[in-house]
């Protein structure tokens, strides 16, 4: 069992003749996803890397069933791109773009709640399941995703497409398998948040613990620290709060759109005191993960309710 992907996951890719859509349907393809078709308007009949480009997403949804896509289209154009996904049927949407208005996402989500789809990102970097397929340029090269991630156990939740990775190198140099990896967006709104996707980790028979790496500014880490207050959970949870630093250098901003402080409860101080007091282990260090996933497979859950 996998978290929203798998194996049998029929892919598209929209903007696929871009050239970085071109380098990561490659590495997707190279790392067994099923790429089934790609969208550009006006490069119908062409291909890329053996992937049949057609002019609509309606093109290829009419003819066979497609799982999630992959939209990687300029800013201005994701609004529409992304309407017309969802119009389409496909119930996964991972949202690579990075500085989409806000209110153009604001209404892909409004959509995409109307027709029962789900939204990873955007500024997302995809998602991977460790040995079997990815979507999105999480993990770059197979080569490279292959060396980094290794199946197993943990599940990772980031804010950061490049900590994702860094993340699951760590634990595989100490033997912490992943069982699956999600690039959330850095984005200030994103379609799915940490809290959302807790009930699917949750009835994920392959995941035994999370990994959670939050950064300051925005409401996600807080939201999660009041899902675990309520509902508790079978999974132990290593949470890591990057930027403390911020606190020590008034002025600085940290590097993600949604990363904008807008009170004392945005700091990375107050996300690592709400995500302790829901039960989560807080990590002073990256470095720290593996030991304290280690202490927490070993003594079992103490956030279940």
């Amino acid at each position: 069992m996998s978290l929203l992907i798998s194996s049998d996951t029929r892919t598209i890719v929209q903007g696929i003749t871009g050239r970085e859509a071109v380098s990561f349907t490659r590495d997707m393809l190279d790392y067994g996803a099923n790429v089934v078709g790609g969208v550009t308007p006006g490069r119908g009949g062409r291909d890329v890397a053996g992937v049949p480009v057609f002019d609509t997403v309606r093109q290829i949804t009419d003819r066979q069933r497609v799982d999630v896509s992959v939209l990687a289209v300029p800013a201005p154009a994701l609004r529409d791109a992304a309407f017309e996904t969802i119009e389409a049927g496909v119930p996964l949407l991972v949202i690579l773009t990075e500085r989409v208005p806000r209110r153009d996402v604001a209404q892909v989500l409004e959509l995409a709640q109307l027709r029962g789809a789900r939204v990873v990102g955007p500024n997302s970097m995809g998602i991977l399941v460790p040995g079997c397929c990815k979507v999105g340029p999480i993990g770059g090269p197979a080569e490279d995703a292959a060396k980094a991630y290794a199946p197993g156990p943990v599940g990772i939740m980031s804010r950061s497409g490049g900590m994702t990775t860094e993340i699951a190198n760590l634990l595989t140099q100490r033997g912490l398998g992943q069982s699956t990896a999600v690039s959330m967006g850095g984005d200030p709104i994103i379609g799915s948040t940490f809290a959302e996707l807790m009930p699917l980790w949750e009835s994920d028979a392959d995941t035994r613990a999370l990994v959670i790496f939050g950064e300051p500014g925005g409401g996600q880490e807080a939201q999660l620290a009041r899902y675990l207050s309520e509902h508790g959970t079978r999974l132990p949870i290593v949470a890591f709060i990057a930027g403390g630093f911020m606190e020590e250098m008034p002025g600085l901003r940290f590097g993600h759109a949604g990363s904008i402080v807008e009170g004392k409860a945005d700091t990375a101080a107050a996300k690592a005191r709400a995500l302790r007091e829901a039960g989560a282990l807080v990590a002073e260090d990256l470095s720290e993960i593996p030991s304290l996933l280690a202490q927490a497979l070993g003594s079992g859950n103490s956030n279940a309710k």
